[in-house]
């Protein structure tokens, strides 16, 4: 299957970038509006790593809660 990196619900867009840049500032990462070509590939896959983290957390809390 080929990746994508398209939102699967479009009005999501905004509020997963907000995420974004809210979980590099958590973790240091300086990320930035734009090219953010200075970063290294272990910085870039920390933010995407601890977004998931967090995400699934979120969706287990709310699975316990029904």
């Amino acid at each position: 299957m080929a990746r994508s990196n398209t939102t699967s619900v479009p009005e999501a867009k905004s509020a997963m970038n907000r995420f974004k840049y809210e979980v590099a500032s958590e973790l240091g990462v300086p990320l930035s509006d734009g090219y953010n070509g200075n970063l290294t590939s272990k910085q870039n896959g920390s933010v995407g790593g601890y977004m998931v983290k967090k995400m699934i957390e979120a969706q287990e809390r709310q699975m316990a809660d029904k």
